[in-house]
């Protein structure tokens, strides 16, 4: 059986990201979404493209979504035909993420609706159009999800994970020392082993 793997990069990552995740995917060859600004409207075509160019070639696609590119792919491809979906510190409730930021930048939803956009002193600019796509277009996920968690998350509350995960039938591993950037040795060993246990299976 051909099976590849689909790897949607989080903010200010890179398609060939995906590299570093061939040993935990025997069997699979492995594709990096390159789909631009870091907008979900924007991002839509590219992996809805990628998608469809593999199902042409694979008998089995695997998405992994790492971060916001785990909302961008879930934001993308409902509805579509996929084994399984792999998701490391995903952003589970855009809209929760947005009140959250305006909230840390002491602003209200008012006020971004009147200004259209905040400039955050945490280097985030918020948007009201943005918040209103995230409202219109309410994610329907029925792919058969695992997700790893860091207990340290500073995005994505215990919380909305563990909701996602009971309202989605997924599957939710925690690494309580983690942080949303998994980048130390430990936390990468972590990674990679959740991460072959789960694709051992596929």
């Amino acid at each position: 059986m051909k099976k590849a793997v689909l790897y949607v990069h989080g903010k200010g990552g890179s398609p060939r990201e995906a590299e570093q995740y061939a040993e935990n995917c025997p069997g699979f060859d492995l594709y990096g979404v390159d789909y631009g600004p870091s907008f979900p409207w924007s991002a839509e075509a590219p992996i809805r493209a990628d998608l469809e160019r593999l199902q042409r070639r694979y008998e089995r696609v695997v998405l992994i979504g790492n971060s916001i590119g785990a909302y961008f792919a879930m934001n993308a491809l409902q509805g579509q035909a996929l084994a399984r979906a792999l998701f490391i510190s995903p952003i589970l409730n855009m809209e929760r993420l947005i009140l959250d930021m305006l909230g840390w930048a002491g602003a209200t939803e008012e006020e971004l609706q009147r200004r259209g956009e905040i400039v955050t002193d945490f280097g985030e600019t918020l948007s009201w159009a943005y918040l209103r796509y995230v409202r219109s277009h309410p994610i329907q996920w029925d792919v058969p999800t695992d997700i790893l968690y860091a207990g340290r998350d500073n995005l994505t509350s215990r919380e909305t994970a563990e909701d996602f995960a009971r309202r989605h039938g997924a599957s939710l591993t925690v690494m309580e020392e983690g942080e949303h950037w998994f980048h130390t040795p430990r936390q990468l060993a972590f990674l990679n082993g959740w991460m072959r246990d789960v694709m051992a299976g596929l």
